[in-house]
């Protein structure tokens, strides 16, 4: 598939996106948002992508969205005084509640609903969008050299991408106001302090490690298992009590404990011997996984 500001690659069962602009710090566009959502389509489609590394090219993650479009940037497009098309955060054709959707809260929301597991190995700035879309990705590895940024209020918008709800689940809700009311660019030893990544590696470190920990699950797990533990953990997060939980849990447990992949896993660890999963996500997903995030504007 041929991209224009991302990069796609598949190696060795782990998918790789690269976003693309390094002349402009990787800065978000609405062709990067399009990209994204297709290239985390292609990953859930093809059964031999079990994880997704995203980094950036050059010495950025993302810069946030391109300020090229000077003072109209985050304006709705019926309300630009030149009627061109917003470069940064919203998005065509698609509306909520009446209002062009937020760009980065596509991305987001389509990264929320992989069925493969996703990396974010931070390589350097991520601020605004660039931080934001991170937040549904599983684990967030950062180089030394990261630097994160949620500048919304020092650009006179709100946070988005979702983040109101990811952010303080992550973090907190303390250490996540505290990083959003003062719209100040942090370090990555912050950012680890504060739990918004796991680990902090060098430079060169970090896409050997995201790479090492996208192996230990393709090689060791099964890809059904994994894709419906991602929904299941995610969607918890707004259980109402641990009921929900326990029932999803019950359903799934009937559903896989007698398929394939689970006598397969459990025949290979008697015979002391690497499990060869057979099931697919494509083709053997359950009908218990939870569907989420739910989209209650989908007709």
């Amino acid at each position: 598939m041929a991209f224009s500001e991302i990069a796609y690659e598949v190696t060795d069962h782990v998918a790789t996106v690269t976003l693309k602009r390094p002349e402009r710090l990787n800065a978000f566009t609405f062709t990067m948002r399009g990209e994204l959502i297709e290239a985390f389509d292609l990953a859930d489609a093809d059964d031999d992508v079990r994880a997704v590394v995203v980094t950036g090219a050059g010495r950025a993650f993302c810069a946030g969205a391109d300020l090229g479009g000077g003072g109209g940037t985050f304006a709705r497009r019926d309300q630009t005084s030149d009627g061109e098309t917003s470069k940064g955060e919203t998005s065509d054709g698609e509306t909520v509640d009446g209002v062009p959707r937020d760009g980065g809260g596509t991305v987001a929301l389509r990264i929320a609903r992989s069925l493969k597991p996703v990396i974010g190995a931070i390589n350097g700035p991520a601020v605004g969008v660039g931080v934001t879309m991170t937040l549904p990705m599983d684990v967030r590895l950062a180089s030394e050299t990261a630097r994160f940024g949620f500048v919304f209020a020092r650009r006179g918008i709100v946070t988005e991408a979702a983040s109101s709800w990811f952010l303080p689940r992550i973090v907190g809700i303390a250490q996540a106001m505290e990083w959003a009311a003062t719209g100040r660019v942090f370090p990555a030893a912050e950012a680890l302090e504060g739990r918004l990544v796991s680990r902090v590696y060098p430079a060169d470190e970090l896409l050997p490690a995201a790479y090492a920990l996208a192996r230990e699950i393709a090689d060791n797990t099964s890809a059904v298992s994994v894709a419906a533990v991602r929904r299941l953990m995610w969607s918890g997060l707004s259980a109402a009590s641990p009921w929900e939980a326990h029932a999803a849990d019950s359903r799934l447990m009937a559903e896989l404990g007698g398929a394939p992949d689970s006598v397969e896993g459990v025949t290979a660890f008697m015979e002391k011997r690497p499990a060869a999963f057979p099931m697919k996500v494509s083709q053997d997903l359950p009908p218990g996984v939870p569907s989420w995030p739910d989209d209650p504007y989908r007709v």
